[in-house]
């Protein structure tokens, strides 16, 4: 069973160059915008942190096509 794993955690521009990278490689990536989440629900987060996740099965891919933006 593939599980998604963390690859990134960056800003909210820098996190969607790499998504675009990733879907242009035919890697579909999970985002999980933290500072969203946390406003919906009433809570205070730090500013623009947003986490990337792929399936552990490409992971080294994807982390090997977007090393140069981290």
């Amino acid at each position: 069973m593939n599980r998604h794993v963390r690859i990134m955690t960056s800003s909210a521009i820098i996190v969607q160059g790499a998504v675009q990278i990733l879907r242009e490689h035919r890697i579909t990536p999970l985002i999980k915008n933290i500072n969203e989440s946390g406003r919906l629900a009433g809570f205070g987060t730090l500013p623009d942190e947003v986490e990337l996740y792929v399936l552990e099965s490409e992971a080294e891919a994807a982390l090997d096509l977007i090393k140069d933006l981290a």
